[in-house]
């Protein structure tokens, strides 16, 4: 593929969640960066056009510190608050309800983690909020386990994306369960994202190659040797996951096959 049709592809390909529409299929986290400059730096290098904010760990408010706002601008990414540290799904409706007031934000992410060391989601509490986000007008991306099962509950229920867990939060060990995932994708009518797990570019691809319509990540940039690097190497690998799948892979096949035609040969 040319440049060109390469370009003139990408902007033709985009995706959208709740009546939203963007070009870029990375998102970007705001945390575990060494300060607010390399973080809003990273989100440019991963071309990042949605960045997480976990409201309970990031300074939006107080002038008097550094705020993520002076770099990371709001008028350059869209916000997408999300209520990492919740545990109930009080805490979680509580948490995005002052969100709304305070940034009018009605994008939102929810995740309601069960209180143990893997952080997987407690996903009964999980359906429990969204109900609730969604009588309450909010257009809900929820952040799930890799469970087809739940995966369809939490659609039916209205929620805007499914974002299953390629593995724990963190834990960079990529995606550790390709079946499910796959049922996912297969099933879902609302876009699906990987959110969290991914551990190196290669991951990415392979969520992309699979059909999901985005990438969710924040660990895998932030504790890299070099941040702004891995950030761009995310943007080429989401994009190449794309374009493959968008390609269609060849077959695979139990024995070789000649690359040159055995018919015709001198």
């Amino acid at each position: 593929m040319t440049d060109q049709r390469a370009t003139d592809a990408a902007d033709r390909d985009v995706w959208s969640v709740a009546g939203r529409t963007f070009r870029s299929r990375l998102i970007v986290g705001t945390g575990k960066y060494a300060d607010y400059a390399q973080n809003a730096a990273a989100a440019e290098a991963a071309g990042a056009e949605i960045v997480t904010v976990a409201l309970r760990r990031v300074n939006l408010s107080d002038s008097g510190k550094p705020m993520l706002a002076d770099f990371v601008k709001p008028d350059r990414f869209t916000y997408l608050p999300n209520t990492a540290g919740c545990y109930t799904g009080e805490d979680a409706v509580r948490t995005l309800r002052l969100a709304r007031e305070a940034g009018g934000w009605n994008l939102v992410k929810l995740e309601v983690l069960s209180d143990t060391p893997h952080l997987l989601p407690d996903m009964e509490e999980t359906l429990r909020a969204l109900k609730m986000l969604v009588a309450d007008g909010f257009e809900v991306m929820v952040y799930c386990s890799d469970d087809p099962v739940y995966a369809r509950k939490l659609e039916d229920a209205g929620a805007a994306a499914i974002m299953p867990a390629a593995a724990p939060i963190g834990s960079g060990r990529g995606i550790q369960n390709a079946l499910n995932l796959g049922l996912i994708i297969e099933q879902s009518k609302v876009p699906v994202l990987v959110d969290a797990g991914v551990g190196t570019a290669s991951d990415a691809v392979i969520a992309m190659e699979m059909g999901c319509d985005a990438v969710l990540m924040n660990t895998a940039i932030a504790e890299a040797r070099d941040p702004i690097l891995m950030a761009e190497a995310m943007k080429h690998a989401v994009i190449a996951g794309r374009q493959a799948f968008l390609a269609g892979r060849m077959a695979k096949r139990r024995y070789g096959d000649p690359s040159s035609p055995l018919a015709g040969r001198i």
